[in-house]
């Protein structure tokens, strides 16, 4: 049972124990950290954090990415949103992360609320509590983050004058699972949504905060690009699907639209990266070289949700670089995309950018190559320092059978080329990336993963000469996402998951001639379940998500603490009265009638066209990357006003370091398939590629 007012406000005065808003609560923590592991996390003060007066903003934002400090500090897009809104005198951000469970004790016994790293401030004194959700697998960890900082867990508790929690990142694109705990949420890029929240929130406050949080909510509502859950109700079959989706004031649209930031060269973020203290999973800095996706993978969410390509130019990616390497002191460049090697430029940028750093210790990477793009010169470019490291290729489909149906078009005589050109060139190490559970798959699809490896191996030794070769397969179980045409998808159960992961780990182990060369990495299908419940649930699962929080579900994402037979034991008591379980959420196809529950939320993806391409996939018919052919229809330039960006710029050469770099980027072609464009994607289909990443 929710709490009364009287008592959530108790709960939050004794949480400020007698303390100013805004003042640092470090006294009360520091104490603690001598009792906990790795208490650096905790403590702040990275080169780049910013701390600023409270009394001289108007607008104050919490920041959070709902991970450990490890993870979530070199995220990208906290990141960004973080030196965005600390450029504004008049606005204050600071950052906040999931506290791991040893330290969630001792905060709980000793009344220290959830707090952020920079200036040691309760979370519950901000105007804002923004997280960012690569995964909805941090749904808990949120939740945990509310009741640690007094902010009632339900939307719908919040009377007073607690912080607007609002999600955006890529989980957010379909938020109704949590839309209980959410004020709002944005979907899509965040650097003018965060300012534009900003401004109108700064604008009721100057006013006296009229009509309190509801008409602070309604003003946000009727942008048309902020969703907040509170003005939709949901209305079921008695099937359990849902029979529509719809506002319940005349005055709030019943679409909510994406942000699409135009012209990344204006955003020229990071400018001054933070350095963490901790050690963490990422330790480099990276500039983001393009956003968006038109090759059309039909798994891939980000590659959907973030089109138009939008891509920086040269000058733009050498002015971020330079300035960032100035400022942080990192000895490693990521040149970061969904599919790096696809930017215009990228030979260009490569060879400059090794050139300006060739004398330094300055290593540039791209954290994985398409098969098909893969070029010697690139990689050699990149590893011009002496650094070389294995390569990563993601062929995702163990046959050509199903590269047609996920429309990868990558051949097994492609892989083979490259593995053979990279063996050739000196590299001993490949690293192969395959899904486990694609629509359509068979255990014959899975079991190619296997002959696939040998071939990379025995092509190795040919083009080496040498015994030395390795190949680690790395598995990944496939999850059906919102906005994606395997949206309507069958998810493969757990125990066929990890029934044919069995017979490829027994394919690759009984191999005497290959299969000690071959590594095999794979986590089995349980995880994959709760993250199909999460990703394509409705507001039913909320409940599943409240009731494993309340039952210990912490860090989801983590094996350590992730239990599966939780989920399973929460979901069945959360959702006994529904007429659903989690079966219906997951391993069930939906049908083309079928309302789904993001459908009022929209990524600018024609839903006619979606659904094509998965009859499409279904007939194993690959399609080609739009931005080389002739539009197909799938409706996001024409409705969200935007259109592809891409070089070239005219820029071939940069000034090294020190004789001018130039200060702005030259302007973007814009159009949309001209015949310089044709040009450089013939050049790029010869180059590099990187991993499904995306900043901002």
């Amino acid at each position: 049972m929710s709490a009364t007012v009287s008592e959530r406000l108790n709960a939050r005065a004794s949480l400020r124990a007698g303390r100013d808003v805004g003042a640092s609560h470090f006294d009360r923590l520091e104490p603690l950290l001598a009792r906990i592991s790795k208490p650096i996390q905790y403590v702040g003060g990275e080169v780049n954090s910013v701390v600023k007066d409270w009394e001289d903003a108007s607008v104050r934002w919490a920041l959070m990415y709902p991970d450990a400090y490890e993870v979530g500090a070199p995220n990208q897009g906290v990141q960004i949103l973080y030196e965005v809104l600390n450029g504004r005198e008049d606005v204050l951000a600071e950052r906040t992360y999931a506290v791991w469970p040893d330290l969630e004790e001792l905060m709980r016994e000793h009344g220290v609320p959830q707090f952020t790293v920079d200036g040691h401030r309760a979370v519950g004194d901000f105007d804002v509590l923004g997280l960012s959700f690569a995964t909805e697998l941090g749904y808990t960890n949120m939740l945990n983050a509310l009741d640690l900082a007094g902010i009632p867990v339900h939307a719908a508790d919040r009377v007073g004058d607690e912080p607007l929690v609002i999600a955006g990142g890529h989980a957010a694109f379909n938020p109704e699972p949590i839309a209980d705990f959410l004020d709002a949420a944005v979907l899509g890029d965040g650097e003018e949504a965060v300012l534009l929240i900003t401004g109108i929130i700064a604008e009721w406050k100057r006013q006296g905060r009229p009509g309190g949080r509801e008409e602070l909510l309604l003003r946000l509502a009727r942008t048309g690009s902020i969703y907040v859950p509170h003005f939709y109700d949901v209305q079921y079959l008695p099937d359990g699907r849902i029979q529509r989706v719809a506002p319940n004031r005349s005055d709030v649209p019943w679409r909510v639209s994406k942000h699409t930031l135009m012209d990344l060269d204006e955003w020229s973020y990071p400018k001054a990266p933070l350095v963490p203290l901790a050690e963490t999973v990422h330790e480099r800095m990276s500039v983001e070289i393009f956003r968006g996706c038109t090759r059309g993978c039909r798994f891939c969410q980000a590659g959907m949700i973030t089109r138009p390509v939008r891509e920086r130019s040269i000058t733009g990616v050498a002015e971020i670089v330079e300035g960032g390497l100035k400022a942080t002191g990192f000895e490693e460049v990521g040149l970061l995309s969904l599919s790096s090697a696809d930017h215009s430029e990228i030979a260009d940028i490569a060879r400059n950018l090794a050139d300006r750093y060739e004398d330094s210790q300055t290593s540039l990477s791209l954290p994985s190559t398409r098969v098909d793009a893969f070029n010697v010169d690139l990689a050699n470019e990149l590893s011009r320092n002496g650094r070389r490291s294995g390569l990563t290729f993601a062929p995702e489909g163990g046959s050509e059978r199903m590269r047609r149906v996920i429309n990868k078009q990558v051949t097994e005589e492609d892989l083979i080329r490259t593995v053979t050109t990279a063996y050739a060139a000196g590299w001993r190490h490949v690293k192969l990336y395959f899904m486990c559970g694609l629509p359509t798959e068979t255990d014959d699809d899975v079991l190619q993963i296997a002959s696939m490896a040998k071939e990379v191996i025995k092509a190795g030794r040919e083009a080496s000469g040498r015994r030395d070769i390795k190949c680690t397969v790395s598995i990944g179980g496939f999850v059906p996402k919102p906005h994606t045409p395997f949206q309507w998808a069958s998810q493969l159960d757990h125990e066929s998951t990890d029934a044919r992961l069995a017979k490829l780990k027994d394919a690759i182990r009984s191999d005497r001639e290959y299969g000690k060369a071959i590594g095999l990495r794979y986590h089995d299908g349980k995880p994959g379940i709760v993250e199909g419940l999460l990703s394509r649930g409705d507001r039913r699962v909320g409940r599943v998500i409240e009731h494993a929080w309340r039952a210990g579900a912490r860090f989801d994402g983590w094996s350590e603490h992730f239990s599966f037979d939780r989920w399973m034991e929460c979901a069945q008591s959360a959702l006994t009265d529904e007429g659903v379980d989690v079966d219906w959420f997951t391993t069930r196809q939906r049908d083309r009638t079928e309302v789904l529950p993001w459908e009022h939320l929209d990524s600018g993806l024609d839903s006619d066209w979606l659904w094509d391409d998965w009859q499409d996939a279904l007939e194993e018919i690959a399609v080609d990357d739009c931005r080389w052919t002739p539009c197909f229809d799938c409706g996001v330039c024409d409705q969200m006003d935007t259109h592809i960006q891409v070089g070239p710029t005219g820029v071939t050469e940069l000034p090294m370091p020190g004789i001018g770099v130039p200060s702005c980027a030259a302007p973007l072609a814009t159009t949309k398939h001209s015949e310089a464009m044709q040009s450089e994607a013939t050049r790029s289909t010869t180059t590099q590629d990187a991993p499904k990443t995306n900043g901002g």
